[in-house]
């Protein structure tokens, strides 16, 4: 489960992003956080992490820098 989900994101990275304009408001990206509690924490809880940070990651909020903790 964790490879498919490290496989899904590296291939979002590399084919769907360099399509759109940059968005993310944190530092790192939701992307690379995502990569990084996936592969700190597993696939249930970094994946949980990733889709708490995605669903923090809007215009409405102020970002700045949030590592993998």
């Amino acid at each position: 489960m964790k490879r498919i989900f490290i496989v899904l994101i590296v291939f979002y990275r590399n084919f769907i992003s360099p399509l759109k304009p940059p968005c993310c408001r944190y530092i790192p990206t939701c992307s690379e956080y995502a990569l990084i509690a996936i592969e700190k924490y597993g696939a249930y809880k970094g994946g949980w992490m990733a889709f708490k940070r995605i669903m923090r990651c809007h215009p409405f909020h102020k970002g700045g820098y949030d590592p993998v903790k």
